[in-house]
């Protein structure tokens, strides 16, 4: 910036600075310096819990704003270019790389326990995911939108594990709404936590357990009192539900449409139990219960307006969109070399016309979901309307990710049926890519 003497830190800035310390924390868990982190315990077991909401921190508000605080759109290029930036391919790389390291030899025993490893989401939260996009005044690392860089670590994280991807990035989406459509009181009490040392497990909440869930269609009710509101109903596919300490509620106001409330876990009324499901196991799904909970008015997230919501609708599918492209990524890697080495009647498979073309349709409609998925963060981080671009690429990943996964499964053969290899577990998360709605945010 002209006449200032400190460069501006952008998306990439902040990008850059998780980098550091993501680089930082992976080398001092390979040389084996760090001090062991002592595992949590976790209710989400085979038993199931159900337990009121978790005795979460007391939120206040440090310090006041004159105005909350809004990333800046990025710049447009000009150019019709997805292809990522040297520092977003190293930020991808190094991702990546802890994906592979950490989030996918603990995968096997988190989808049978239920419950993400508390080494896992220590390391996430030393990495300051939640700094990403947030800007520098409210104690962030970056002025402009991330929707891109955002996508490319959902990416790189779902290469490892989806369900642990899901576990390690449900914070960042609630920080992530509260940067967008937070006012400067819901910033300034909450965004600090987010910011610091001790990062709170949190969620954003849309899904409900019925058949044929339409998000702008929403059964839990918020009705208005005197002082605020009173909140009723229950949501379901909430992340780490049994610590949670801080969510966002999406619940159909006086039946005049959605809007988002800011929940604290420790507000009466409010219950969670297990809800393990077929897929993202990892995550400690649950379901939330509101009965006649009370909030006040300060509640409200985004004045209430309908685009607001329709935008966290929209960033949600397209945060899922980037773990459907990560996991059908992996699907892909995983099989090219097993049917190069698995032989029949004398050679390998992949040299039987059948096996080569559905390996080549995995890949195309693979890059197809990458593009898409890129296209529609773009539009987003630039401040263009991307409704379209959302509403595409979300079902052509929905679609085409559930194909691959059975692909996958059928390219293994028997093998695909059991638990010895990924791809059955990879099957049955891609299945939730086009159900899922919140959760994920970019």
């Amino acid at each position: 910036m002209a006449g200032s003497d400190q460069p501006r830190r952008d998306a990439m800035g902040a990008a850059l600075a998780m980098l550091n310390r993501l680089a930082s924390t992976v080398v001092l868990d390979r040389l084996g310096l760090r001090k062991p982190v002592e595992r949590g315990v976790y209710q989400a077991t085979k038993g199931g819990f159900t337990a009121a909401g978790a005795a979460g921190r007391a939120f206040t508000s440090a310090r006041k704003l004159a105005a909350p605080q809004r990333p800046k759109p990025s710049g447009d290029p000009g150019l019709f270019d997805l292809t990522p930036t040297e520092d977003q391919a190293m930020i991808r790389e190094t991702v990546a790389e802890f994906a592979a390291e950490r989030l996918r030899p603990a995968a096997i025993e988190a989808d049978a326990r239920c419950a993400a490893p508390a080494t896992v989401l220590r390391t996430i939260a030393d990495m300051g995911v939640t700094l990403v996009g947030v800007p520098e005044a409210l104690g962030g690392v970056g002025d402009e939108r991330s929707a891109v860089t955002n996508v490319l670590v959902a990416e790189a994280m779902a290469h490892g594990d989806m369900g642990l991807a899901v576990a390690c990035l449900a914070p960042s989406a609630v920080s992530t709404a509260l940067v967008l459509w937070g006012d400067a009181e819901q910033q300034a009490t909450y965004l600090p936590s987010f910011v610091g040392d001790n990062v709170p497990a949190a969620a954003l909440v849309v899904q409900e357990p019925h058949a044929l869930f339409d998000p702008f269609s929403l059964r839990t009710k918020a009705y208005r009192t005197p002082s605020g509101f009173v909140l009723d109903g229950v949501k379901s596919m909430v992340p780490r539900a049994a610590e949670a300490e801080l969510f966002v509620v999406a619940a159909d106001v006086d039946g005049r449409g959605p809007a988002l409330f800011i929940v604290e876990s420790r507000s009466s009324g409010m219950s969670v139990e297990s809800d393990p499901g077929m897929g993202l196991r990892a995550a400690g799904m649950g379901k939330l219960r509101l009965d006649q909970v009370t909030v006040p008015a300060t509640a409200l997230l985004g004045g209430g307006k309908a685009e607001v919501y329709a935008e966290c609708v929209r960033l949600a599918r397209i945060g899922w969109c980037a773990l459907a492209v990560g996991t059908a990524q992996a699907v892909l890697d995983y099989v090219i070399p097993y049917v190069n080495s698995r032989e029949a009647f004398g050679e390998p498979i992949s040299h039987r016309q059948g096996v080569a073309f559905k390996v080549a349709d995995i890949g195309i409609e693979l890059e197809g979901m990458r593009l898409l998925t890129y296209r529609a963060a773009a539009r987003a981080e630039q401040g263009k309307p991307y409704a379209r671009e959302a509403g595409l690429a979300r079902r052509l990943c929905a679609e085409q990710g559930m194909r691959i996964g059975n692909d996958g499964v059928q390219l293994l053969g028997g093998h695909g049926f059991v638990k010895e290899h990924p791809v059955e577990r990879w099957y049955r998360d891609l299945r939730a890519v086009g159900l899922a709605e919140g959760i994920v945010l970019v």
